[in-house]
Parts: C-alpha cells; sequence; structure tokens
C-alpha cells in the first residue's frame, strides 16, 4: 500500500472519530441533570403548581395491560407529554409532580413498562436533533430512575424533527415540538 493511500486513509478515520466524538458531546449550555434535591423539592411542592404558559397535555392511549383499573386510574389526568426549552435538556419544574405520579405507578407495577420518546423542533440538524431527543428522553429516565423506577422498566427513543407534533413555522409550533411523550406498554 502506498503512502499516498495510507494517508487518505488516516484522514477518513480520525475525521470519522472527531464527528462521532462531536456528535455525543453535550454543549454548554444544555443541562440534562437532575439533582436528588431537586426530586425532594419535587415531591414536597403542593398540588396547586403554575403551569406557566405550557401546552396542555394529550392522554396516550393504555394498552391491554393486566394491572388493575384502580391503579390505572392513578394516571387519568396526568401529563403524558413533557415539554422542553429551546436547546435544552432539562426537566421543567411544572413537570415533576406529574412525573413523581408516573414514577408511583411504574414503582406500584413492576410489570408495567414505558418508552419515552424524545422529540425536537425542525432547527438544527437531524443528527443535533437526534441528539437532543436522546438527551431530553435520558432526562425524564434518570428523573423516574431517582425516584425509584426500575431502569428495566424503562427504553429511551429519539425521533428528533421527524414526527412533529405540530408542522407549522412558528414559535409555538416549535415548542409543541419540543418534548418527550410517554407511552405505556
Amino acid at each position: 500500500m502506498s503512502v499516498n493511500k495510507l494517508g487518505k486513509f488516516a484522514v477518513i478515520g480520525l475525521s470519522a472519530a472527531f464527528i462521532v466524538g462531536c456528535g455525543s458531546t453535550a454543549s454548554d449550555t444544555d443541562s440534562s441533570t437532575v439533582t436528588e434535591t431537586e426530586v425532594e423539592s419535587s415531591t414536597d411542592s403542593s398540588s396547586g403548581a403554575d403551569n406557566g404558559g405550557n401546552l396542555s397535555s394529550v392522554v396516550v392511549e393504555e394498552s391491554n395491560n393486566t394491572d388493575s383499573t384502580a391503579t390505572k386510574a392513578m394516571l387519568d389526568g396526568v401529563d403524558h407529554i413533557f415539554y422542553f426549552d429551546f436547546d435544552k435538556s432539562t426537566v421543567r419544574p411544572e413537570s415533576r409532580e406529574a412525573l413523581a405520579t408516573h414514577a408511583k405507578y411504574l414503582v406500584a407495577n413492576p410489570s408495567a413498562t414505558v418508552v419515552l420518546e424524545g422529540h425536537a423542533d425542525e432547527r438544527g440538524t437531524r443528527e443535533y436533533n437526534m441528539a437532543l431527543g436522546e438527551r431530553r428522553a435520558k432526562a425524564i429516565s434518570r428523573y423516574l430512575t431517582i425516584q425509584g423506577v426500575a431502569a428495566a422498566q424503562i427504553e429511551t427513543v429519539s425521533f428528533g424533527e421527524e414526527k412533529p407534533a405540530n408542522t407549522a413555522h412558528t414559535d409555538t409550533a416549535w415548542q409543541e415540538n419540543r418534548r418527550v411523550e410517554v407511552r405505556y406498554e
């Protein structure tokens, strides 16, 4: 193999390594961690929390699960969609009460499983939005596991910008698209 071909392979290999490395790091503006103090304060907060102008959530269809009707009633009226700020994967304080209810349900029903579907708005590259949707789903996952949910009960998936809730190109539409949907299986 000539030196020229070897040099080309080295450049291609280093470029690929650089791209993979850049795609897996969070930005400095992204804070996707949830501390145990935040979790404890969310369980102590009053039930009359201000919604802060967030959009209302839609209850997702429930599957034919063997869990009792009484425990499923625990989720009636509870948000199943959680929204995020632009370019962030931080769980909003107004989401914590509903997430605590989901956690209580999952802890009480160890056979129940949940899929956390992360989404982003259309701004940014496809690859970046896939990673951002993943970080958002993992932020919700971490919050639930801190509340005592077994990691085996949680699956995360990212759709990035591929499944928008609203296809308009406005601030309101983009806000609707920056979300994690909780779907029970």
